[in-house]
């Protein structure tokens, strides 16, 4: 490979490396700007499930959306960091006897990233330049930061979920509960406390939309359990 070749396969991998890594620490910590390659993922998403007939595709849009933006990391890493090996292949790597001939394109490269940062560490491929051996463990903990922080993600993001359909169906409930079928009457008041609550978890759950906007796109079918359809009942209460 030219010299030319090699600078920008090197910036061009640090440069993949870098955006992805600029979108994950932006999601994980609800800095996530609408130019942001994980909202445009989302967004997408979520559009082209909008166009689908029924309500089914509306239910997997949200979680399909989050496979797709850790899946998105996942490969823009992978591809970012076999670019900075790829002008050093094989050259710069030991490759073990029992390998057939050892190939220098993009597919060794592309293996020898994706098992560095799966930390599965297979040893049929090991850096030999002194900067290779410093760089490869880099990715490694990238890797493991990567699956700790998305974990850590997910495991915030279900609650949120939880407590949005909680609020809805008692929403739900208290309309049904101050309103008499029987009674022509106005409905009766609610105290003054019942208020106080629910504006307080009005407000959790906006904090929730803006430090988690991919819950935004979670569909509930079941009506009762819908934040936005327990609107015109919260108004009422209101």
């Amino acid at each position: 490979m030219n010299p030319a070749a090699m600078v920008l396969s090197t910036v061009g991998g640090v440069g993949l490396i870098g955006l992805a890594l600029i979108d994950a620490f932006a999601t994980f910590f609800s800095h996530v700007k609408r130019g942001a390659l994980s909202h445009a993922l989302v967004r997408a998403m979520w559009s082209t499930c909008h166009r689908l007939p029924g309500t089914g595709a509306l239910r997997l849009a949200g979680p399909v959306s989050i496979l797709i933006v850790l899946a998105s990391w996942v490969v823009m890493l992978t591809i970012g960091w076999a670019l900075v090996y790829w002008p050093w292949m094989p050259g710069g790597f030991l490759h073990t006897a029992e390998l057939d001939a050892p190939g220098s394109g993009l597919h060794d490269s592309l293996y020898f990233s994706l098992v560095t940062l799966a930390t599965l560490g297979y040893g049929d491929i090991s850096p030999l330049s002194g900067w290779l051996r410093v760089v490869a463990p880099l990715e490694s903990l990238l890797g493991l930061g990567l699956l700790t922080g998305s974990v850590s993600w997910l495991l915030s993001i279900f609650p949120v979920l939880s407590r949005r359909r909680a609020l809805a169906y008692e929403i739900r409930l208290l309309e049904e509960a101050r309103t008499d079928p029987d009674d022509p009457g106005p409905p009766s008041p609610l105290p003054s406390s019942v208020y106080a609550d629910l504006t307080s978890r009005l407000v959790a759950s906006e904090r929730d939309l803006v430090t988690f906007p991919i819950t935004y796109y979670f569909h509930d079918d079941d009506i009762r359990f819908a934040l936005p359809a327990a609107m015109e009942h919260l108004l009422e209460l209101a």
